[in-house]
């Protein structure tokens, strides 16, 4: 097992990445401290794995709630069923929520975590590649609504993250592939060496070769946590985390959040973002293409759906990170070297999202 820490001061936490950590009972034991505990996970997860938290916690009081699977669940309406469960079982305040699912499910039940009594524990036991790499680690928790993805939120730091790297065996194609995704954010936004490895080793990846998928976790979770200790509350350099989201956002947000995976929506993003960087004359045209054919030997699609430019804006400008109405945007200079700007042309803008998405 190896471990990284997200340090936050009194609230720091770890981070544990290896195989089998699902099957140690005395490390779930250790990260979950409380008597009562709502284990939160989803109708694809929890016939597989919630029997392992079952029994490390035979001896506590464990309520269940399980979702439907899919983006399109991540709503109010969905989190008002677990807050009812909380109140119905008169869970109190020294109560746990564990997170056993992916993005959809860690963010829904750290927003309920964050929310219920003005905030309990919980702990994060992502169960794919994407939510191992990212949504697990940081603290950032939300439900979507229609108007935008992730509008309702809270920022909640978990108790610890598990990240047991033997149950990606089961994941589907499609999922790993998405979470491929936020891999290669993370070498493009600040390690051209981690990129560069990808580019080796993006093979391999593929196959779920075990020391590769933990040495792309481990680094991945690396840059995150010392990103999120600098800036926890994204008041700063935090946002950079962020390439590729806005446009990805945007295409999750007009198909309804069904026909398009989180991390499937940001690589078209990403190489959104990098057209937009060579277009502002940032980023040069073999970087581009760098980027373009690392995104499509990890199966990912680069292609925006023709939405149009006009719907993608509107989308945009519902995105958190627009400041003074003006969308800011994570761009890069080159490959390991992006930044944050709402100082850029509306034409090239313009002329980006009708490129990319349509008139």
């Amino acid at each position: 097992m190896q471990t990284l820490t997200v340090e936050l001061e009194d609230r720091s936490y770890p981070i544990n990445i290896g195989a089998g950590l699902l099957r140690q009972q005395s490390l779930l034991q250790a990260a979950v401290p409380a008597r009562d505990i709502l284990l939160v996970s989803n109708t694809t997860v929890a016939p597989l794995y919630a029997g392992a938290v079952r029994e490390a916690f035979a001896d506590r009081r464990v309520v269940e709630v399980t979702l439907p699977d899919g983006e399109q669940h991540k709503s109010l309406a969905t989190a008002g069923r677990v807050f009812d469960v909380l109140v119905a079982n008169q869970f109190g305040r020294d109560a746990l929520v564990l997170a056993l699912g992916g993005g959809v499910v860690g963010d829904l039940a750290g927003f309920v975590a964050a929310c219920y009594q003005r905030g309990v524990d919980f702990v994060q036991v992502p169960t794919t590649l994407l939510a191992q790499v990212d949504s697990s680690v940081g603290g950032k928790t939300a439900v979507n609504h229609p108007g935008g993805k992730n509008l309702i939120g809270a920022f909640h730091q978990p108790r610890e993250v598990l990240a047991d790297t033997d149950v990606l065996a089961t994941l589907p194609e499609r999922e790993l592939q998405a979470g491929i995704a936020e891999i290669i954010k993370y070498g493009m936004i600040c390690d051209r060496g981690f990129f560069a490895w990808l580019e080796q080793h993006i093979d391999a990846l593929r196959a779920r070769d075990a020391p590769v998928l933990s040495q792309a976790i481990y680094r991945s979770c690396q840059i995150k946590a010392q990103i999120v200790g600098r800036d926890e509350r994204e008041r700063g350099d935090r946002a950079l985390l962020n390439l590729g989201h806005t446009f990805g956002h945007a295409i999750e947000a007009a198909t309804g959040y069904v026909e398009w995976l989180h991390g499937e929506a940001v690589g078209v993003g990403l190489a959104v973002a990098a057209q937009m960087s060579q277009r502002l004359g940032g980023l040069a045209e073999a970087e581009v293409a760098r980027v373009q054919k690392l995104l499509e030997r990890a199966g990912l699609r680069t292609a925006a759906p023709r939405i149009g430019a006009a719907q993608a804006a509107r989308f945009m400008g519902a995105d958190k990170k627009v400041k003074a109405g003006r969308v800011r945007l994570v761009l890069l200079r080159a490959i390991g070297e992006a930044y944050i700007t709402g100082d850029y042309p509306d034409a090239a803008l313009q002329d980006t999202l009708q490129a990319q998405f349509g008139a």
